[in-house]
């Protein structure tokens, strides 16, 4: 198949840039021509399998559901983007599109403005609803979630990567024909268990050849000096570890596993990068260790070496993507039971051991009952810990590769 792949973002550190990347690469892999559309300003620092990259000239605004910083152009929340400016960025990348057609598919992120720039393609488009816009666009502006609605009444199909996201999707339009569930995905080969001294010397390494970053200025990448950081973290104690990888915004919950880390004799890794960090920084105990932003390269090696992983988000979460991938990575996520991560949890609970399923998840926002669990589960034994990794990551390959996931994307066109 000849398929448009359209995305309005970066292509690494969110959820749906993630998904972007992955898919690129997978339909190319399994033989299909890609061509990619996105804002990525640096596209061969990634393996996208071939696909040809395009960078549309959109400017000067970019409407943006959570803030970060892009070079060359102005990011703008969309809630604050007006009529004629959205009219103006669906149409510069509609016509990006157009000059790609006749195409078997264009793929579209993001119910807006991802649906509107499909439909103005004039090609035969679908959509991939993420969440982000859901919750942080169309629910506070329900113009925007009329806008959406229009759109997504002329796709030929509309995807969701969880009942929960389906749920809130029809909250916010009404009931939609053609709806498909299909989960995010993770790479199974990339992340995956590795022995103490591979995972080690391996992130060291990693760590090593990141970029200046004098005294972290640049918020989008990892903390200077961390090479020796982690080096000294992982050498020098024998006590376990939890870890925290994601957006350090106030939404994702970090301040809970933080209560958390005051009551277990645990330490704490929290890595990513967001306008919370500070507070959170503020806030932590002095178990609590922060790197910054680590990228895949990094945290594949990361993971394995960490006893758990938490994702204690306490806003609804279209899927638990970094849940996953600990998964694959034989590391036993424990997450906040809700939303789309309560089918992380399920997914997982189901390989788990009957008497040990309760310590696949926990209350959102209640710290109490994160520590209750932490206590639990790092009071297992090394061979329990591995028998419930070993099983996390069969739920993961079983539900969660991206194979899987790129096929059955593609299954109504076929």
């Amino acid at each position: 198949m000849r398929i448009l792949l359209w995305h309005g973002y970066l292509l690494a550190g969110t959820g749906s840039n993630i998904y972007t990347q992955a898919l690129a690469r997978e339909w190319g892999r399994a033989g299909h021509e890609v061509i990619l559309f996105s804002q990525e300003p640096r596209p061969e620092s990634f393996d996208l399998a071939g696909a040809e990259v395009v960078r549309p000239t959109v400017g000067p605004v970019l409407p943006v559901f959570v803030l970060d910083r892009y070079e060359g152009i102005e990011a703008r929340l969309l809630t604050e983007v007006g009529p004629a400016e959205r009219a103006h960025y669906v149409e510069a990348n509609a016509a990006a599109l157009r000059r790609y057609l006749p195409a078997d598919l264009v793929f579209a992120n993001h119910v807006v403005p991802g649906a509107p720039v499909g439909a103005a393609s004039g090609g035969r488009f679908a959509v991939k609803a993420h969440g982000s816009e859901l919750e942080y666009a169309m629910r506070p502006d329900p113009e925007l979630a009329a806008w959406g609605k229009e759109a997504l009444g002329r796709a030929d199909a509309v995807y969701v990567g969880s009942a929960h996201i389906r749920a809130v999707l029809e909250d916010l339009v009404g009931h939609l024909e053609r709806v498909y569930e299909v989960p995010p995905g993770v790479d199974v080969a990339e992340f995956r268990p590795q022995s103490r001294e591979e995972a080690l010397g391996s992130l060291l390494r990693e760590a090593r050849l990141d970029p200046p970053n004098s005294g972290n200025a640049q918020e989008r990448l990892p903390d200077e000096g961390n090479a020796e950081r982690l080096e000294r973290f992982f050498r020098a104690s024998g006590q376990p570890t939890v870890l925290y990888f994601g957006k350090l915004l106030l939404n994702k919950g970090v301040h809970t596993l933080l209560d958390a880390l005051r009551g277990i004799d645990a330490r704490g890794l929290i890595v990513g990068f967001g306008d919370y960090r500070a507070a959170l920084e503020e806030m932590a105990p002095a178990n609590a260790v922060f790197t910054g932003p680590l990228e895949h390269r990094h945290l594949r090696h990361l993971i394995p070496l960490v006893d758990v992983t938490v994702v204690p988000s306490i806003f609804p979460e279209a899927f638990g993507m970094v849940a996953a991938e600990a998964a694959a990575a034989g590391c036993p996520p424990l997450v906040a039971r809700h939303s789309g991560l309560a089918e992380i949890a399920d997914g997982v609970e189901a390989e788990y051991p009957r008497e040990l399923r309760h310590l696949a998840s926990f209350a959102a926002g209640d710290a109490l009952e994160l520590t209750d669990r932490l206590r639990a589960l790092l009071a297992l034994s090394a061979p329990e810990r591995e028998m419930l990794g070993l099983a996390a990551r069969r739920a993961a390959v079983a539900r969660w590769s991206w194979t899987s996931v790129a096929e059955r994307l593609l299954m109504p066109f076929q």
